[in-house]
């Protein structure tokens, strides 16, 4: 199926030339990707979708060929309506209307008349000559469009709107990733809603940065991410810090727990001991004890633990508790007897 470029400006069939200018104002101004920074992936989509119907709806040529053959039919080369003043290509069957989508930025530097304010920046074929990154776009927001634009979005709106409650999901971690930090991917897959109540699916990619030190129950919000509803605000995407056991420490607070087995003889005091163990960063780490052990001892190992992420430079403490076991007296008696 291709483009529906009426519901995509947000416009019934029969629109009018300034209800479809109209419309492409307010929606460019909502979309344009200046004034969506944590956004800037899917407005950029947006706004070339909003210019590329306006560019097609606003052109009488380009609408009657739309209209009678859809997107496929205008992108794939299709015989004229008319005589009008449109491009075309000559083939073996005769002429074939050629589109192309012109810049999206010329688009809306050409609707909001952008070419005569800044006269010496020039326009042709709807570039911009002059313009960096669409920095003298966003300046004019303010400048020149700004007030006007957004107090007729205002006053159009349907009274105010409630937001959708946010949507929880758990992301499970490893120890070692919540030691070292690290960075996670997430394909989300949510709904655009437009006036006519229809809605246009896009998919996101959501980049979560887990810091080191994070615990379990850390949350982290993408601000409206969640389908949109016509007069609702899309819910808040909400990811949970999970933390996966795993099979050496456990964590209490910033310190790292473990505990280490060890088999004496009954009544044979255990005065010195050396083991070795893998820290989650993949260190060897030697612990020696030369004070004796008992089944209430703990070794603790300062700065050997989690790092603190309200300053991962410092970290908390590696607590080691010990499992004496002596063996029992019948399997003395058998010793005794060998």
């Amino acid at each position: 199926m291709g483009l529906e470029y009426y519901e995509i400006l947000e416009v019934e069939k029969n629109a009018t030339d300034e209800e479809l200018k109209k419309a492409y104002r307010k929606l460019a101004m909502k979309w344009h990707p200046d004034k969506n920074p944590n956004n800037k992936k899917e407005a950029e989509t947006q706004f070339k979708l909003i210019s590329e119907a306006y560019e097609v709806l606003s052109d009488p040529q380009k609408r009657a060929i739309y209209d009678q053959y859809g997107e496929g039919g205008l992108k794939s080369g299709m015989p004229p309506t008319d005589d009008g003043a449109a491009s075309y290509f000559q083939t073996q069957d005769g002429p074939r209307f050629r589109f192309s989508p012109r810049s999206a930025n010329g688009i809306f530097a050409e609707v909001f008349g952008f070419s005569n304010t800044y006269g010496g920046m020039g326009m042709r074929g709807g570039s911009c000559r002059g313009m960096r990154g669409g920095s003298w776009v966003s300046r004019s927001f303010g400048d020149i469009f700004g007030k006007d634009v957004f107090r007729e979005s205002r006053n159009s709106s349907q009274g105010p709107r409630r937001k959708a409650p946010p949507i929880e999901n758990n992301l499970p971690c490893s120890l070692e990733e919540l030691y070292k930090g690290t960075t996670k991917k997430m394909k989300i897959s949510r709904e655009i809603a437009y006036a006519s109540g229809k809605t246009l699916p896009v998919e996101e990619i959501l980049t979560i940065e887990i810091q080191p030190g994070w615990k379990k129950g850390t949350k982290i919000t993408f601000p409206e991410k969640g389908n949109e509803q016509p007069n609702v605000i899309a819910a808040d995407i909400v990811f949970i810090i999970d933390e996966k056991p795993h099979s050496i420490f456990t964590r209490e607070g910033n310190d790292l727990v473990v505990t280490q087995k060890i088999s004496v003889a009954e009544g044979e005091a255990l005065k010195s001991y050396t083991f070795q163990l893998v820290t989650l960063d993949g260190r060897g780490l030697t612990i020696s004890i030369d004070n004796g052990i008992d089944p209430n001892y703990e070794e603790v190992v300062v700065g050997e633990g989690m790092p603190i992420s309200k300053n991962p430079s410092q970290r908390g403490n590696l607590r080691i508790k010990f499992n004496v076991t002596f063996p029992s007296m019948v399997d003395a008696e058998a010793q005794s007897l060998n």
